[in-house]
This record gives structure tokens, C-alpha cells and sequence, in this order.
């Protein structure tokens, strides 16, 4: 039996599928355009929230860990974190880190219970991910919870632990560094080179937990798990831009600190957040734009709202439709 041609396939010798490259005006046009369509502003803002309550257990299971290592440990990663991030946003850090720092009893007592209670908050954050994910390639969500749930938390848990290990990367330079390097007889020249090396084996996982997100989360078959795509490419991009450009806004022109006191730290940082989800949602978008666009060039006319993917799972659309049936 011949396998059906769905649009956006082209054939090749031999009748393998072959996707067409899209032509990158009209997607960068259809992103934008599609980015409104969606109110990707708002799901930005929705996942601001949901990772505003899954930051600080996060942070109570950092400070229980790097307890094991000592003050100079952390007081390490919050200088390199300042490095990352606003300076206002990079106060409100440090100020929850110490205070968490202080009260903090058995570490191991804190970092299992943190570990819970950062697993189901983050959690939520995904939660709202998928959504928003579901909403950028059109399509409603059709897996049952039995079958989300375990997508929710496993995605949940693999970004955290990516993030603890962003963590331990961060804080293994300096004195630690060398502390390690002297116990495995690793010459200057190796700790130097890893002190410049640590930056990009960062930005690598930043992009492993992108392509995470991008992958798993929509109910959408995407063409495979993808290290790279376009789409996470540009997200990055605008994050470090725009990070880099608030930092400088916000330390020579704006007036936070005048006009929100003392809470200017935390406004300026939910900002932040803010601007990392939109340039996040937008490189979804793009990859979702790409795919509409492959389409468009294979001979396809995709009507815009309606998915141009096949689905995931139809699971909750059938039980829907059996209902609607009953009740008819």
C-alpha cells in the first residue's frame, strides 16, 4: 500500500519524502503575524508566573546542595549568575539565596523536600508550555492525563536536573577549580581553558532544554527530536540580545528604583523572565512557521488555524466526540 502524500513533502528519486526549504521572508512575515494571532504576549506572561513559583524551590534545592560545598561555593555562582542577568534581577537572587542560606537546617532534609516541591511547581510551568505549544501549531490537545502527566513531570525533571547541572558548571571554576585540578594533577593550563570552556558548555544546554521544550510539549508530530532548529537558534539569540540590552536599559536609562522603591528588584526581574518567555514563545513560533511554509512550497495550501502536523494522540478528541454522540 502506497503511503499518503501529505502536504509539504515533495518526492524524491526512489519516492522518499522530501521537505522543501521554505522560503525564509514569508516565515520570518507568517511568525510575527502568527505570534499576535496567538497572544503569545499573554502566554508569556502566564509562564513568567508559573516559573516565578517554581524559582524558589528550585532555589532552596540549590542552597541545600551547595551546603555540602560551603559559602565561598555560592557565594562563586552568584557572581558568575550576575554576570547572566540584570543587575536588579541579579539583587533579587542573591538577597532569596542568602536568606535561604541562613534559615537553612539539614541539608539533605531540605534538598529532598525541595526537590518535591521544585519538581510539582516547575512542573507547572511545563504545564503552561504545553498549552501555549498546542496553541502555536494549532492544535488542541488530544492526549489523555494519564498520558500528559508523564510527559509533565519527565520533561519537568530533565530540566531541572540540566539546570542543577548549569549550576555545578557555573560554580566549578575559581578555587574549586584549582582545589580539583591540584587533586587530579590537571595543569593551569586545562583550568584555564575550562574557565573559558564552561560558557559555551552552557549555552549547549541551554539549547538542550529549548529543543526539550520544542519537541515534547505540542501535540504535534514534529520531524524528530532536533538538537538545533531554527527556531531555537533565533530564540537564543533574541534571549542574549534582549537580556543584554535590558541589563543596559535598566542600568543607564530606566527609572525603576524611583518610581517602585523597593521593589524594583523584583519588577525588574519578572521583566526579564518576561522577555526570556516572549523570545522563547517566538522561536517556537518560527519552527511552527517553518513547518506551515514547508507546506507552501510543496504544492500544499495549509488554511491558517487548522494544523498542518498530524496529531500526536486523538484520545480526548474520540472520547469528546462519543460524549457529543451520547448526549445527541
Amino acid at each position: 500500500m502506497n503511503e499518503p502524500h501529505l502536504p509539504g513533502q515533495t518526492e524524491q528519486q526512489g519516492g522518499a519524502p522530501r521537505a522543501p526549504k521554505p522560503a525564509w521572508g514569508a516565515v520570518f512575515k507568517g511568525s510575527l503575524r502568527e505570534f499576535q494571532k496567538d497572544q503569545l504576549t499573554d502566554r508569556a506572561a502566564a509562564l513568567t508566573y508559573y516559573g516565578m513559583l517554581a524559582l524558589f524551590p528550585a532555589l532552596l534545592v540549590l542552597v541545600s546542595l551547595l551546603g555540602i560545598t560551603g559559602r565561598s561555593t555560592t557565594d562563586r555562582l552568584l557572581a558568575d549568575v550576575g554576570q547572566l542577568a540584570p543587575g536588579s534581577a541579579r539583587d533579587v537572587l542573591t538577597r532569596s539565596v542568602e536568606q535561604l542560606q541562613n534559615s537553612a537546617g539539614t541539608g539533605s532534609v531540605l534538598a529532598v523536600v525541595g526537590i518535591v516541591v521544585a519538581l510539582w511547581s516547575a512542573s507547572g510551568y511545563v504545564a503552561a508550555f504545553i498549552r501555549a505549544a498546542n496553541a502555536v501549531y494549532d492544535m488542541p490537545e488530544g492526549r489523555p492525563v494519564w498520558r500528559l502527566l508523564p510527559v509533565r513531570v519527565g520533561v519537568t525533571a530533565v530540566l531541572l536536573v540540566l539546570a542543577v547541572l548549569s549550576a555545578v558548571i557555573v560554580v566549578f571554576s575559581g578555587p574549586l577549580a584549582r582545589r580539583t585540578g591540584q587533586a587530579l594533577g590537571i595543569g593551569d593550563t586545562a583550568l584555564t581553558a575550562w574557565s573559558i570552556a564552561k560558557w559555551p558548555v552552557l549555552v549547549i544546554l541551554v539549547v538542550v532544554m529549548i529543543a526539550i521544550l520544542y519537541w515534547a510539549c505540542p501535540n504535534a508530530k514534529v520531524r524528530g527530536f532536533r538538537w538545533i532548529t531554527p527556531g531555537s537558534v533565533l530564540a537564543l539569540v533574541i534571549w542574549m540580545a534582549a537580556s543584554a540590552g535590558f541589563a543596559v536599559y535598566v542600568a543607564n536609562f530606566a527609572s525603576y528604583n524611583k518610581t517602585y522603591g523597593t521593589m524594583a528588584g523584583i519588577v525588574v526581574f519578572l521583566v526579564w523572565l518576561w522577555i526570556s518567555n516572549l523570545a522563547l514563545l517566538l522561536g517556537l513560533e518560527f519552527d511552527a512557521e517553518t513547518v506551515r511554509q514547508r507546506a507552501v512550497a510543496g504544492g500544499g495550501h495549509p488554511v491558517r488555524g487548522r494544523p498542518v502536523v498530524e496529531p500526536r494522540s486523538t484520545t480526548t478528541w474520540d472520547e469528546q466526540d462519543v460524549r457529543r454522540t451520547r448526549d445527541v
